[in-house]
């Protein structure tokens, strides 16, 4: 499989909610250097925890890969992402029940044919209002 192949699948896997599929796509010590949301640790492992915390809040919740761009160890996927906030978070223990639709960019490295380091931006904003949740402190 190729980079975006890949990457492909790893959003594939996430959108059915195959959690013990991951490990297939991404590294065990791969590092989401995204905490504005999750607000997990920046340490190697933790993007698993992470994914499992939207899955949780989120149901149901899509990832459609709009665009896939390669280059060496790279690939940014452009995404849509909705879902409807079901469930508890780290962010929002109660659920609203009030679904979003927004844009995100992600930038993948892959290591080994695996994804070992995510970031993303997004428009962070325009999901937190489209929730009804307040915008994190940030320490």
């Amino acid at each position: 499989m190729n980079n975006k192949e890949v990457v492909q699948e790893l959003f594939n896997a996430i959108n059915a909610r195959r959690l013990d599929d991951l490990r297939a796509y991404m590294t065990d010590d791969v590092i989401d250097h995204n905490k504005i949301v999750h607000g997990e640790p920046d340490e190697p492992g933790a993007a698993f925890d992470a994914i499992h915390q939207q899955l949780t809040a989120f149901d149901p919740m899509h990832m459609k890969v709009e665009e896939l761009i390669a280059e060496g160890d790279r690939v940014v996927a452009r995404l849509t992402m909705s879902g409807t906030n079901g469930g508890t978070h780290p962010r929002m223990p109660e659920p609203t029940h009030r679904s979003f639709q927004n844009e995100a960019i992600f930038i993948l490295t892959l290591t080994g044919g695996k994804v070992s380091e995510i970031r993303a931006v997004s428009d962070r904003l325009g999901l937190f209002l489209q929730l009804g949740w307040d915008w994190p402190e940030i320490d």
